[in-house]
């Protein structure tokens, strides 16, 4: 971003004036991806920011974008923007009680829905949100009492028709001080939180990007993640500062066909992302011949060589060189092609990353750069970069950002993309906001070249009953390697010993049960057999040679299900609410230490 500016509206102003494209963004429909153009996706921003103003939205009122990733929700967020609303996004997994408390909480008067399907989850709680106006439908025909977008930005052409500069006057109009979005977080530890980001906070960050990370004109991102989450949001407004295009995947499902199609040179992702594109390769590869095995084996060995060099900045021997160019040839290039074979980077957020997932990738060119920060940060503190990187930390704090360790190890932050504060909550705030620091409730530490690394959340810390300090992340994320578990979570908060809750891979369990002989009639005996128990329990000891011996698993319930968002037991960007979990499987987690 060459010039500065002060507010998203200016962004997305500057952005149409100076990156005419044909393909800004881009979605598949009828089978293939249709590109919309700089021009179009002005046009569109405008018509509804008209339109909104005609259906009563006054700067500073609350839009609700309720609405899977899509060019709409993007044209939807600036149209809100350059009207001097405020955007609030909601998770489309959520029930339709938690939709009512966010809409009611924000005081919002208009919400977006993208589909029927979500217009009824509103419409099922509609009743207790008398503040609630108007309801506006991206697709299909909209049902009575129901405005269509169509209908919304025909309005809005009407009447921008005759106020020539109008628009470009609105937007410029707004300050950077101004409120820009309600991001309500998650919740892991009770209700959520409505997060106030102005204008300065995100742009803040995304000057500060600027200055660390590459993104161009020219690059091609595939956008996955929710744009409810703050990380794909940010992620967004940066690319379009810097005119690059954004295509969007159908579903996540699809997205390794979509990353075929698209070809992207940049995506945004979470760990668990790269953890099942880890976990399919190595399925190919142990599924191969020996000799391909050796060889792939061999590749990993000289990729990690090549990579611990090359990140601490030491001498390439020539020797090396050579066989990583060897290994490029007959391994990695075969994994890059499954990515479309143009990806310059991967930016990682949401959670630790695996140090060896890092590491396997890196030597292939599909460098993964990951990062830290918060809702409440807009959202990056720190980020490692193609310069400036080192394996098994988040990175080093962004310009602008100052990064504190406290006596007890919880991280403190501060910056100008620190949050205004929580909506209608001055005792939360209060509680994490002090002299202009922010208590982030992560524990971690700054290592000696000044790159953070984080170890847990502060609340997550398991005590056992000898007193040793137990942070489960770390151990989580080492099981979820594993190809036989899909999820982990570690317990034994005042007990003796650490145990797990695991859900294993069903179809590779299958698998493994009918090769050794171990019949079951369904899932659920199949988790209890003592084989299948002790063979699970075995790869997680496999998973975790280096832990020190109070932090081993000493045993684990095998589930027969995954945890659920619409159980409460994972939030919608699928962290553990860990009391919740404990609580519903107690009888279970009682019954593994009984038994001592």
């Amino acid at each position: 971003m060459a010039d500065a500016v002060t507010t998203l509206s200016r962004i997305f102003l500057r952005t149409c004036r100076i990156y005419p494209k044909p393909d800004l963004l881009m979605d598949k429909r009828d089978g293939r991806y249709r590109p919309i153009s700089t021009a179009e996706f002005e046009t569109r921003v405008r018509d509804l920011s008209f339109g909104l103003r005609e259906m009563g939205l006054r700067p500073g009122e609350k839009v609700v974008i309720l609405s899977e990733n899509r060019p709409e929700w993007v044209i939807t967020d600036f149209a809100v923007l350059c009207a001097g609303g405020v955007t609030v996004p909601i998770y489309t997994s959520l029930m339709p009680d938690q939709i009512r408390h966010i809409i009611a909480d924000s005081e919002a008067k208009i919400v977006v829905c993208s589909n029927r399907d979500l217009w009824l989850k509103v419409e099922a709680v509609r009743g207790g949100l008398p503040l609630l106006k108007q309801a506006i439908l991206i697709e299909e025909e909209a049902p009575r009492g129901v405005w269509s977008l169509s209908e919304i930005m025909a309005k809005g052409r009407r009447a921008g028709a005759s106020g020539v500069g109008l628009f470009e006057r609105g937007a410029e109009a707004i300050r950077p001080g101004d409120l820009a979005s309600i991001i309500y977080t998650s919740g892991t530890t009770g209700t959520p939180r409505g997060v106030m980001l102005s204008h300065a906070n995100f742009v803040s960050n995304i000057e500060s990007l600027d200055r660390v990370v590459s993104f161009r004109d020219t690059d091609t991102a595939l956008s996955f993640l929710p744009l409810s989450h703050v990380l794909e949001r940010t992620g967004t407004f940066f690319l379009l500062a810097n005119g690059a295009s954004i295509a969007y995947a159908e579903k996540v499902e699809t997205v390794a066909e979509n990353m075929f199609e698209v070809r992207p040179t940049i995506m945004i992702g979470v760990p668990r992302f790269f953890e099942k594109i880890y976990a399919k390769v190595m399925d190919q590869v142990l599924s191969s011949s020996a000799l391909k095995r050796r060889i792939f084996f061999w590749a990993v060995k000289i990729g990690k060589s090549w990579a611990d060099r090359t990140v601490g900045g030491r001498l390439i021997p020539k020797r090396l060189a050579l066989a990583r160019a060897l290994a490029r040839r007959l391994v990695y290039s075969k994994i890059v092609s499954k990515t479309g074979g143009r990806i310059r980077f991967f930016i990682c957020g949401g959670a630790p990353l695996s140090e060896d997932i890092a590491e396997f990738f890196y030597p292939m060119g599909l460098i993964i750069l990951p990062g830290y920060g918060l809702t409440e940060t807009s959202p990056v503190l720190t980020a490692n970069t193609l310069t400036s990187y080192r394996f098994g930390t988040v990175g080093k704090p962004i310009p602008g950002v100052e990064i504190r360790i406290e006596p007890d190890n919880e991280i403190l932050a501060r910056g100008p993309n620190i949050m205004i504060g929580y909506y209608k909550n001055e005792s939360e705030t209060r509680a994490v906001l002090r002299d202009g620091w922010l208590s982030t409730g992560d524990i971690g530490y700054l290592d000696g070249d000044g790159y953070l690394v984080i170890t847990d959340r502060k609340k997550d810390l398991i005590v056992t009953s000898g007193g040793k300090n137990v942070a489960p992340q770390p151990i989580e994320i080492l099981l979820q390697a594993n190809p036989y578990i899909q999820s982990a979570v570690v317990v034994g908060a005042g007990r003796k010993f650490i145990s797990a809750l695991i859900v294993p891979d069903f179809e590779k369990l299958e698998a493994y049960a009918k090769v050794n002989a171990a019949p079951f009639r369904d899932r659920s005996e199949l988790c209890r057999r003592d084989e299948v128990v002790a063979f699970l329990l075995a790869e997680v000891q496999r998973a975790t040679p280096g832990l020190a011996s109070y932090e081993r698993v000493k045993r684990i319930v095998v589930l027969e299900r995954d945890f659920e968002i619409e159980a409460g037991e994972v939030t919608p960007t699928l962290k553990i609410r860990r009391a919740i979990v404990e609580e519903k499987f107690k009888p279970l987690i009682d019954a593994l230490y009984a038994e001592t």
